[in-house]
This record gives structure tokens, C-alpha cells and sequence, in this order.
């Protein structure tokens, strides 16, 4: 994928300036959803398939993401690139723009509201556990108390706290 210019704002534009880009990453990264049902199940949005393959298509090819191979029967995994990483200080922005200009509820900004009081460190944290759960890097917290556990660990408090039949997810 050749940019339209050699602007670096434009040429990560033209991959991840679009909603569901940047929704598909938020998926993969803080819901661990990795093949495609589940990213078209849990998508409190609500994406259409032929959006959400045009996307996958797009984050491949702009080497966000890889595809794995299936076999026959077998439905294909995405996994994260050190590129694809290295976009959650970006999400992580966004989030806190979000939480500060946007209204929203507080169960699905619990996760967002953590990562921020934690601060970049934090985000290092995740981008670390990510490459553990994509790269098949060695793990540093061994014993399942990583950033992720944490994360989704407030979340299900949260909900439990406060039940909404209606979110799947946490964004």
C-alpha cells in the first residue's frame, strides 16, 4: 500500500483513519478476538461482514495484522505485527480523548480509565503482553497477573456492579 504522499499523518491516515479500522485493532487488542466470527460476534457496533473482511483485508495488507493459514475446516487466526503493537499508544490517545470530550458509561470506559491512571508505563505493560499473545514472545508475568488479567479483571467488576444486558464488550 503506497501512501497518496509522503505525509507520515496522511499515510497512517489511509490505514487507520477509518472507524472500523480502528475498531477491528480495539478488538483484537483488548478483547483477544482473533478469527473472524468472533470479531463480527462481539462488536458492540454492530459491523457488517463485508465490512469487517474489507478491513481485515486492509490491516493484512498494511501489515497491521497477519492471517494464519487455515486448514481445511479450520477458520484462520489475525494476529498482531510489532506494527499492529505499536498502534496501542494511538488507541490509547484516542481513549483518553474520548473519556475527556465524549460521553459514554462508565462500564465501558472502567478499562480506559485504568490504563490512563496507570500511565505510559502501564501501556508498555500491554504492548509487551501483546507481543507474548501475537509474537510469541517469552512471557514476563508468567504467573497470569499481567496488565490484560487486570484490565479485564475491573471490567467484570464493573459489570457485575453494574448489569447491562445490553454490551458484550468493553471498549
Amino acid at each position: 500500500m503506497e501512501p497518496r504522499s509522503g505525509c507520515p499523518v496522511n499515510a497512517a491516515v489511509e490505514v487507520l483513519g477509518d472507524r472500523w479500522a480502528l475498531l477491528v485493532l480495539r478488538d483484537v487488542i483488548f478483547g483477544d478476538r482473533r478469527y473472524f466470527r468472533a470479531l463480527l460476534t462481539g462488536s458492540i457496533e454492530g459491523i457488517a461482514s463485508n465490512i469487517l473482511a474489507d478491513r481485515l483485508v486492509r490491516l493484512v495488507e498494511a501489515g497491521i495484522l497477519t492471517r494464519g493459514t487455515a486448514a481445511r475446516g479450520q477458520r484462520a487466526r489475525y494476529s498482531l505485527t510489532e506494527a499492529g503493537i505499536q498502534t496501542l499508544p494511538v488507541l490509547y490517545a484516542l481513549g483518553n480523548w474520548g473519556l475527556d470530550w465524549r460521553p459514554g458509561t462508565e462500564e465501558l470506559q472502567i478499562r480506559q480509565r485504568i490504563m490512563r491512571d496507570a500511565g505510559p508505563a502501564f501501556v508498555e505493560e500491554l504492548m509487551d503482553d501483546l507481543r507474548v499473545r501475537h509474537l510469541d514472545a517469552p512471557p514476563k508475568h508468567p504467573d497470569g497477573s499481567g496488565p490484560f488479567e487486570r484490565l479485564n479483571a475491573a471490567y467484570a467488576a464493573e459489570q457485575e456492579r453494574r448489569p447491562n444486558p445490553h454490551c458484550r464488550t468493553g471498549g
